[in-house]
């Protein structure tokens, strides 16, 4: 096609032509090379709107430019519609339905998408300020595009609640205008590098052809004035009508040809008002014989012959807040000299004098713009040739190479399924860098910015507890950066405990003040459970001599506890103390209570579609099988192993990919009462939860099934995750916070850096202990009674 239009042109002009194209972005043609599948989201054909034809022109585009780029459609429908789609559609979301949305979250994470590209505007998904949306992008996987076809500057408090909700989980926002980057910066506080801007695509025809078009609809012999569009109050037609007295004065063969149906929405409260208005209005100006109506919806290709056909084309919005219209980007690709007043998507398209700008609703002006255009046509056609190629950079191939760079830049290579854990076990070991440089005279400092331990947010029991139980797994090594660090933990410790209250305080600021007189249930449980294994596993005795008295006077806190974590937690210890000291009284009437209260809860709450303790999913979850497993087999208790094999089952599954690969269960999935899990933010801690279940349900059953979920969770650390991140760097010991919808969370603070180191010692304590099995089978006694495998 654009051969074609070379010859229309001088040859300086015609080879700006082939400059205009640009090349195609290499980040987007390489990230096309390989299959990928875009899950995209908005109106889609039959749907009669402007979002649903650019919903159709995009996947159209990418169809011809990147071939192997497979996209989904997930179109909206409304309640009341019985539509039936074709391909692309996968599948349908109705308007306003929780379900629905649900259902087609669901839908896309199964079908292994590697982008979610979704088209917003507020009145398209249902809810307040179409906040019906927000289910759907919560709950997928893969990283979400969004391409915002309105951006208010001046939003209400539902309108701004919803964008900072789209905003907090788009790894990119496409607006079609530098004036929608401004607001999103100034308005929604929005990082410049998640934003692009990349025009509203325009189709590639020919130029110059306006005389074969009017031929086609009868109108030779005529100047052609357009304007194209859905009819409503708000697109100021009412303004040009009132020009053309004075235009049909200078030029009796114009003619203004207005094509487009009423909007479906004006029809519904209405009818055929605005229209009516219109036509009183043009035969009260004597002007029936200088107007046409199109009142269609006209397919795509033939409304480009109708805008083809004209000469001068007229965008009279009344506002200037319209920050995209399609039908500007057409008529300008298309070379037409365009006569627009100063809104938003005009001001940027038209600039350099490649349109004419005319203010609001100025009629007079309008009438003077035209009449001076037909009046030198050599200014006609520079103002048509000058908008052609100025459209040139807006065709449709050009977005498309654009968008896939975008794109590009944030699809993830599919992650493998898991590392093996023989191939962990060669792996170095983790340097204790990181550890030692959160660690000073007081303790192991909670947060950090970037690699930087922030000494604003001080020290916790929690990760002390943690950090206490990582040093004792050290043992004796010969390392001098590890050196006491088990003692300096431990004194944390010792410190916290508040005899007035019998219980461990949990928060302490930087200057060694406590934050408070008591801490959480869970905090005391993984307390006990730290001090349990040093009485356990340390290996200095004077270590371990503390422990067992400090087990004796703070253990009986645990009999109170409610919390099922801080029960799981305190079991967990008391299993470490009876490993050591098999007639412990207080640590055996904890492990039996926390199992038994445990598995009450477990019985109280189940549901066919939910084997878990609570009605909610929180954090280490993994924590509370683990638990019954451990108790289960310390107490010889199988019906507690059955209920830890159950529950761990049904978390894991909750746990595991589509394709495969870990996925934790996010903290957004927090208090959400019988609620799928959500994917974000996933957590290391998550992570080391796991492997050490798996670990105690593989000592239980020796199911090769739990060392698969293990490894699986390792590798979460080493880029098998949704982000194909890895968290975890061998050399320096540190590991990232997380997972976040928008990728990598770049602190590294002390929950996260013990948590792949614990889980390190675990996935190698684990291929021990598979070693050992084949070495000594004799050893291993049959648990095959409770359908799991046997030993």
């Amino acid at each position: 096609m654009l051969q074609d239009a070379r010859s229309t042109f001088d040859p300086e002009t015609a080879e700006l032509l082939v400059e205009a194209r640009g090349p195609f972005s290499v980040a987007g043609f390489a990230a096309a090379q390989n299959a990928l599948r875009v899950a995209m989201i908005g109106n889609y054909a039959p749907h009669r709107c402007g979002i649903a034809t650019y919903t159709a022109d995009t996947c159209a585009s990418f169809e011809m430019t990147y071939p192997s780029v497979t996209f989904d459609v997930y179109a909206m429908k409304p309640r009341t519609s019985d539509t039936i789609f074709a391909a692309p559609v996968r599948a349908a979301i109705t308007v306003g339905d929780s379900s629905s949305f649900a259902a087609a979250a669901g839908e896309i994470n199964r079908s292994g998408a590697d982008i979610v590209w979704l088209q917003h505007e507020f009145g398209l998904f249902g809810g307040i300020a179409g906040d019906c949306i927000l289910s759907l992008v919560e709950a997928i996987a893969a990283p979400l595009v969004i391409t915002l076809h309105t951006i208010l500057a001046h939003p209400d408090d539902d309108q701004m609640r919803v964008m900072k909700a789209l905003i907090a989980r788009a790894s990119q926002l496409i607006v079609m205008s530098q004036s929608g980057r401004r607001i999103l910066k100034s308005v929604y506080d929005v990082d410049d590098s998640q934003i692009a801007v990349i025009a509203h695509g325009a189709p590639d025809r020919p130029f110059g052809r306006a005389a074969q078009f009017k031929a086609k609809f009868g109108f030779s012999g005529r100047k052609l004035i357009m304007t194209f569009g859905l009819l409503s109050p708000g697109k100021g037609i009412e303004t040009v009508i009132a020009a053309l007295p004075e235009i049909v004065q200078a030029h009796p063969d114009a003619l203004y040809c207005i094509v487009g149906a009423t909007h479906p929405n004006l029809i519904d409260r209405e009818g055929e008002r605005y229209r009516e208005t219109l036509k009183k209005q043009i035969a009260a100006l004597g002007v029936d014989n200088h107007v046409t109506w199109v009142d269609e919806f006209l397919e795509n290709d033939e409304l480009l012959d109708y805008i083809e056909a004209a000469d001068i084309y007229v965008t009279p919005y009344p506002g200037a807040g319209q920050s995209t219209s399609g039908t500007l980007s057409y008529a300008v690709a298309l070379g037409k000299a365009v006569v627009s007043t100063p809104y938003v998507h005009a001001v940027e398209l038209l600039a350099d004098d490649h349109g004419i700008l005319v203010p609001f609703g100025d009629s007079a002006a309008i009438g003077r713009e035209i009449n001076a255009l037909f009046e030198n046509s050599a200014r006609l056609l520079a103002l048509q040739q000058r908008a052609y190629l100025r459209g040139r950079s807006t065709i449709w191939p050009m977005i498309a190479a654009q968008s896939m760079e975008k794109i590009g830049c944030h699809i993830v290579n599919r992650p493998e399924r898991n590392t093996k854990a023989k191939d962990s076990k060669q792996r170095p070991q983790l340097s204790f860098d990181a550890v030692r440089n959160l660690t000073d005279g007081t303790g192991i400092l909670q947060h950090s910015t970037y690699a930087v331990a922030d000494r604003n947010h001080g020290y916790c029991i929690d990760d002390n507890a943690r950090a206490l139980i990582l040093a004792n797994k050290l043992g004796s090594k010969p390392d001098a950066a590890i050196t006491g660090l088990a003692t300096t933990y431990a004194a944390f410790v010792n410190h916290a405990w508040n005899p007035d209250l019998q219980c461990f305080r949990n928060f302490m600021g930087y200057n060694r003040t406590w934050l408070e007189d008591e801490g959480s249930e869970d905090s005391n449980g993984r307390t006990l459970w730290a001090i349990g294994q040093t009485f356990n596993e340390a290996s200095d005795e004077g270590l371990r001599h503390w422990a067992r008295a400090m087990f004796d006077k703070v253990a009986p806190c645990a009999l109170s506890f409610e919390s099922p974590r801080a029960l799981a937690f305190a079991a967990l210890g008391a299993d470490h103390v009876l490993a050591a000291n098999p007639g412990h009284v207080i640590a055996k009437q904890i492990a039996h209570e926390a199992g038994g209260r445990l598995a009450a809860l477990l019985n109280a709450e189940r549901r066919p579609d939910w084997a878990w303790f609570e009605v909610v999913l929180a954090y280490d979850n993994c924590r509370l099988p683990e638990a019954l497993l451990r108790v289960g087999m310390r107490l010889n208790r199988d019906d507690l192993v059955a209920c830890g094999l159950e529950t761990l089952t049904w978390i894991i599954a909750r746990q595991t990919a589509s394709e495969g690969h870990f996925r934790p269960v996010g903290s957004d999935s927090f208090g959400r009462p019988h609620a799928q899990a959500l994917p974000f933010d996933q957590q290391p801690l998550e992570a080391w939860a796991a492997i050490d279940a798996a670990q105690a349900a593989y000592t239980a059953t020796h199911d090769r099934h739990w060392v698969d979920v293990a490894e699986s969770a390792y590798a979460w650390f080493f880029g098998s995750n949704d982000r194909g991140a890895v968290l975890a760097d061998v050399a320096s010991g540190v590991c990232h916070d997380g997972i976040t919808a928008r990728g990598v969370n770049e602190n590294q603070g002390a929950e996260s850096v013990l948590a792949v180191h614990l889980a390190d010692f675990t996935i190698r304590a684990l291929v021990d202990e598979i070693e050992q099995r084949v070495a000594q089978p004799q050893l291993m006694r049959s648990r095959s009674n409770l359908g799991t495998g046997s030993f």
